[in-house]
């Protein structure tokens, strides 16, 4: 906001339409503290016009124009019934000129000030002949200071309004930009994993195809390794074909723009396989998971399968061909205490915290790297965990030998809690959102 909009802001509270009362009232005390302290009228007649005066002071926040023209003309009939209450009229008929120009324009504000004008320059010829240059003067001071000053106070009001039209006209540029840049982004990348990843899958797939028809049968354990190979490589096409469809147009996704690349009902399923996998490289690998998962929000459910994806198989890669491998994943209610208002509205697995431990007994010679030197699948495990206001830990297992890995996430509500102030929670809304 620049400095000339400060002023203007304030300006827009105490003059905008939505304060336009507590003018009125603000007004009305001032009018009747001058009548009472002041220029107390000294008659019934003094004190009628005066009242019937400030009536139409108040109506004038309405009906603006014909009470410029009634005061104008209460104030020169005070004139001809000698009344005494000749300045209080003129300051009241003053508000009413502000309000006509701050609430007008063009020829209602030249009506009004024609009109006012008439009226008074018919109550400055009652004068005395030598007071009425002078006369006129404050009269001509009378209307035309409240004119200026509300058709000036109405001027930054469409400033204001034309600057704010504006910032939102650059702010909808500056977004629609980013969305084109966005899009232009997806789609290099989605052209590159077609071209690049896809196309050397499919050539691998084929080939192990090819090599389990021409290769004898006679090892059980080449067909088996055959097989699964061309599964997971065919798993591994489907998948990028989903996500280069993602990427190149969201909207048209079966299931809208908020697309997930693991359904809820799947995701047990999902996890087994990923021990299962393990188990294949020769690893005695055992599951434990809770069937409750299988109605956790998208967000956390894809987090856990890629969690244990990566979690298996470093276990796969660094505890050595003979070591067991365990994968746990739990539900667990909050307590009292953690579950505040805000989580206490979410029903069902939605509103429970997430554990998920993976645990090996080999690789006794791995130690807890240093800070610097975590690998790509750490460091991306924990940026998962923490988008989501959860824990992530990873180091060697209780008694020195083994690995262990572990993640708690919490309820969708209690981290977008979790996370205000630092920043991670319009990233956390933004990952829920694309993943619904």
């Amino acid at each position: 906001m620049t400095r000339w909009m400060k002023p203007v802001k304030w300006v827009e509270r105490v003059f905008g339409d939505r304060a336009a009362a507590v003018r009125l009232v603000a007004l009305s005390a001032l009018a009747l503290g001058d009548l009472w302290l002041l220029h107390r009228p000294r008659t019934p007649a003094d004190w009628a016009l005066a009242l019937g005066a400030l009536a139409v002071c108040l109506a004038g926040g309405r009906f603006t124009l014909a009470a410029t023209v009634t005061l104008s003309g209460l104030l020169v009939a005070g004139d001809a019934l000698g009344t005494a209450v000749g300045l209080p009229v003129k300051a009241m008929l003053a508000v009413t000129l502000f309000e006509l120009a701050l609430r007008s324009g063009g020829r209602r504000v030249a009506a009004g000030g024609v009109l006012a004008g008439g009226f008074l320059v018919w109550h400055a010829m009652s004068a005395p002949a030598a007071e009425v240059l002078p006369t006129l003067y404050r009269l001509a001071v009378l209307v035309g200071v409240p004119l200026l000053s509300g058709a000036y106070v109405r001027l930054l009001r469409r400033h204001a309004v034309q600057a704010r039209e504006r910032a939102d006209a650059e702010e909808r540029r500056r977004h629609s930009e980013t969305l084109a840049a966005r899009a232009a982004e997806r789609t290099a990348i989605a052209r590159e994993l077609h071209d690049l990843v896809a196309h050397h899958i499919s050539s691998m797939v084929l080939r192990v195809g090819v090599a389990r028809h021409v290769l004898p049968g006679d090892d059980p354990r080449v067909t088996q390794v055959l097989d699964d190979l061309h599964a997971t490589g065919g798993a591994a096409l489907v998948d990028l074909r989903r996500l280069v469809a993602v990427l190149r147009d969201p909207a048209q996704v079966d299931g809208g723009p908020f697309f997930s690349l693991v359904d809820r009902a799947e995701l047990p399923g999902a996890l087994e396989g990923a021990v299962a996998r393990v188990r294949q490289s020769g690893l005695t690998a055992r599951a434990e998971v809770d069937p409750a998962v299988a109605d956790l929000d998208a967000v956390r459910g894809l987090t856990v399968l890629r969690l244990a994806q990566e979690g298996l198989a470093n276990a796969a890669k660094h505890a050595g061909p003979r070591a067991g491998v365990r994968l746990s994943v739990r539900m667990e209610e909050l307590g009292a205490e953690e579950s505040g208002a805000a989580v206490g509205r979410v029903k069902g697995a939605e509103g429970r915290r997430v554990r998920l431990e993976i645990v090996d007994d080999g690789g006794a010679d791995r130690r807890r790297p240093a800070p610097g030197t975590l690998g790509h699948g750490l460091i991306g495990m924990a940026e998962r965990v923490e988008l989501l206001g959860g824990r992530f830990e990873a180091g060697p297992a209780p008694g020195g030998r083994g690995w262990r890995l572990y993640a708690e996430l919490p309820p969708p509500e209690q981290a977008r809690w979790a996370a205000r102030g630092d920043g991670r929670v319009a990233a956390a809304g933004a990952m829920e959102a694309s993943t619904r």
